[in-house]
């Protein structure tokens, strides 16, 4: 099994990461590394990012955006 981030701008479009993009051997491995960039990612045009266990869709679209009250 393959850990890997789609990452998207705000309409869904699929974009460039601005960091080297990984694959991960376990779905928390793979979101401690969104934890550690997602500042990175979103100062580079990254606005939301899915994730996917091989093929599978996890969950996402996740905003990278801080939200909103």
């Amino acid at each position: 099994m393959t850990w890997t981030w789609r990452f998207e701008k705000a309409d869904g479009t699929e974009t460039e990461p601005p960091v080297q993009a990984e694959e991960f051997s376990t779905q928390g491995d793979a979101e401690s590394w969104i934890g550690e960039t997602w500042k990175e990612l979103l100062d580079g045009g990254v606005d939301q990012v899915t994730l996917f266990e091989d093929t599978t869709k996890i969950y996402g679209p996740m905003s990278l955006h801080e939200a909103q009250e």
